[in-house]
């Protein structure tokens, strides 16, 4: 991630929980690279090995194999920890709707060990991952921090219940925290497999297959695809932050931008075409709208900006050129 430099007078300790996964597996590179010591907490339930292999030899790199729901574990993960980046959670909208129960386990009693873990080791901040699914019905666009709406499923309500302990956690006991609303996160270690795999590799692992997509509606849904280059860049600079109106708040992270589903499949195709031009010949198979999904999704990233100094450098055809790139290299049969 180019333009973000850690300017720390030692090295710190960050605590990566979900370090295996997708977004925390990047942050743990980027960590590693700019002379920081991480730790990994993951239970490998949703996290891969593979993407933490490279950093195993690394000795400023540790693994803890372990389980959020379990406050030992987090207590552990927590000791002489300078930061936390907590990545850990289960995902999609369609996973809680199914099983509420797990999804609240994790999201809510393991956010909430994270968080006492976090303040008993007197962490300097923690950072968490928030979600625009806490929108909910807000009708509204773009969407701002302070205007909400009811959540529409299980999982809007376990990310909301997140911004609320970390708020009380602030004012009652003196730890920062900093919510990050991610809008719909693509790039390079995301899982293409899967009940609940998110739609870009998802539709990336179908197209090179010259498997037809499936689009749920019409296709005019649209949302706010950020790349992941940019969410990195947006810990980094919570975590770092020395201003303190900058603290103790939630901030959207996206490129604030919205592309409609119909469109994204043109620009997959599109960028996967030159490595394969009979991609282009993919028919696209529309079925109904899911449960739970909000028509349409598009971030105000005024306040990251104001406040953090957030500069997103990946709009989504940039963030795909790359992303595809990195797909067509790593997920081909």
């Amino acid at each position: 991630m180019n333009g973000t430099t850690l300017d720390f007078d030692s090295k710190y300790l960050v605590l990566v929980t979900g370090g295996a996964g997708f977004i925390g597996s990047n942050l743990c590179e980027w960590l590693l690279s700019n002379g920081n010591r991480v730790r990994c907490l993951d239970n490998f339930a949703t996290g891969k090995k593979e993407n933490i292999e490279p950093f195993l030899s690394n000795n400023n790199f540790s693994l803890i194999e372990g389980d959020i729901r379990n406050l030992e574990d987090c207590q552990n993960a927590c000791k002489d920890a300078d930061y936390v980046l907590h990545q850990a959670a289960l995902g999609s909208v369609p996973r809680s709707i199914n099983d509420p129960i797990t999804s609240n386990e994790v999201n809510v009693s393991g956010f909430l060990n994270m968080l006492t873990a976090a303040r008993d080791a007197k962490v300097k901040r923690f950072v968490y991952a928030a979600s625009s699914s806490t929108y909910g019905d807000s009708k509204g666009l773009p969407k701002v921090e302070d205007i909400i709406g009811k959540p529409l499923s299980p999982y809007a309500i376990t990310k909301y219940v997140n911004e609320l302990y970390a708020d009380i956690f602030s004012k009652t006991y003196g730890i920062e925290t900093i919510g990050l609303r991610y809008f719909n996160v693509f790039g390079r270690r995301q899982d293409p497999n899967g009940a609940y795999a998110a739609v870009i590799p998802k539709f990336v692992m179908q197209l090179m297959n010259h498997e037809s997509p499936t689009i749920n509606g019409d296709g005019s849904y649209s949302r706010d695809f950020t790349y992941i280059d940019n969410v990195v860049q947006m810990n980094i600079l919570a975590m770092i932050s020395n201003k303190k109106e900058a603290v103790n708040t939630v901030y959207n992270v996206a490129f604030g931008e919205r592309t409609n589903l119909n469109d994204l499949v043109g620009l997959l195709k599109e960028n996967l075409s030159v490595f394969d031009s009979e991609i282009t010949k993919v028919n696209v198979i529309h079925g109904t709208n899911r449960q739970g999904d909000v028509p349409h999704s598009l971030a105000s990233v005024e306040k990251a900006k104001n406040l953090l100094g957030y500069n997103p450098k990946y709009s989504i055809e940039e963030g795909l050129k790359e992303a595809v790139k990195w797909y067509w290299g790593n997920l081909r049969n």
